[in-house]
């Protein structure tokens, strides 16, 4: 305990108590999360583009997922820069194995954009014959529904793109196991609690979906190939053209697989300062997902031990219940890891705070600037 102004153990107090019920209320939208359900209604035909870039742990698997789609009337489109590309080859191998579904492997880009990833994808969207075209990133995993599960969130005419969560799973190792807690326990959360407070303006690189005609009105492929934050972008042009932005009920899966904690920290740092370049305020706010360290900052600067005591331990609680409740509605594969949830919250705070500051970040092998527009 340290002596303080009163003014200053007020300060981490009041940050402690809305950090507490901040967590508190995402326990509760992740907890209900699997009450929601969907009515299966029309299915429109699907484009599904996969860009590819180079070989990626459980590439076939993840790919071989969107081709194994209980929907009718879809197209799976794998892209990539280069024809030499290894991703190309595992796609083809795809293909051929699957003669009965409709898979088309493209290589080549386009115009020079700043977003590689969309750059490639423009090789591919000539190709894509669907109604509602899907960007996926080549990480990801999904279900024989996922499909379906989109097409449901278009039910409503309003809606002109829709995203989903995802959830993470550890390749095996501590630093792994530390990365999808990030996602499971962190980034799912936050998301639940944004979308309970406010529309959703933004879309997820785990489910990128838009009508095609909406694609169109927006300018295409070019309006997000000017910025990094490609799905942010698809999520706001959308939202500003008067359209909605939906979240479907499917959650794909990625495979975390850094083996180093400079690895990890890089990568998150990159989403970091992506987050913090297009919106700044809603960055500055995710302190509030910190109660470990708002509980221990109240504790040292209170005036007194048994309250901060008992509403860091409440923290800790909550906090841990989060991670159990994570783990089970997003069925992450492994036994939970509460032992664990400190050491995250550390990192992560260590994160927040070096996002608050540079502007580059490496993607893919190129050291990138990320400028106040994406």
């Amino acid at each position: 305990m340290i002596h303080v102004p009163l003014a200053v153990s007020v300060f981490f107090l009041f940050f402690a108590t809305l950090s507490f019920l901040y967590t508190d209320f995402a326990v509760f939208r992740v907890a209900t999360l699997k009450a929601v359900q969907r009515s299966h209604g029309k299915t429109p035909p699907m484009s599904v583009l996969k860009p590819l870039a180079g070989l990626e742990p459980e590439l076939e698997e993840n790919l071989r997922s969107f081709c194994e789609q209980e929907y009718p009337g879809y197209q799976s489109v794998f892209c990539a820069h280069d024809d030499g590309d290894p991703a190309l080859g595992v796609a083809r191998r795809i293909a051929a194995s699957m003669p009965q579904r409709d898979i088309v492997v493209v290589s080549g880009g386009g115009r020079p954009l700043v977003n590689p990833k969309i750059e490639n994808l423009q090789a591919a969207m000539p190709r894509a014959t669907g109604e509602i075209v899907v960007i996926a990133d080549s990480d990801m995993r999904v279900d024989p529904q996922y499909l379906r599960q989109v097409a449901d969130a278009f039910d409503d005419a309003r809606v002109g793109a829709v995203t989903a969560l995802y959830s993470a799973r550890a390749s095996g190792g501590i630093v792994s196991e530390l990365g999808a807690l990030f996602v499971n326990d962190q980034f799912a959360p936050s998301v639940l609690v944004a979308t309970a407070l406010q529309p959703l303006r933004f879309c997820f690189g785990a489910t990128m979906a838009v009508r095609r005609g909406v694609l169109a009105q927006i300018g295409g492929l070019d309006a997000i190939g000017a910025t990094i934050a490609d799905d942010y972008a698809l999520g706001d042009i959308v939202a500003k053209a008067g359209w909605r932005v939906a979240l479907a009920s499917a959650v794909p899966s990625t495979l975390v697989s850094e083996t180093t904690l400079r690895a990890l920290f890089t990568r998150e740092v990159r989403w970091a300062r992506t987050i913090r370049a297009v919106r700044p305020a809603g960055y500055a706010g995710t302190v509030i997902a910190f109660p470990l360290l708002f509980g221990v900052l109240n504790v040292l600067f209170a005036p007194s031990l048994l309250a901060p005591s008992l509403l860091l331990f409440a923290a800790l609680a909550v906090r841990v219940g989060l991670h159990l409740w994570a783990h089970r509605v997003l069925r992450v594969p492994g036994r939970p890891q509460p032992w664990l949830v400190p050491l995250r919250e550390a990192l992560s705070v260590a994160v927040w705070c070096a996002g608050l500051f540079g502007s580059w970040g490496w993607w893919r092998g190129r050291k990138m600037s990320v400028r106040t527009n994406g």
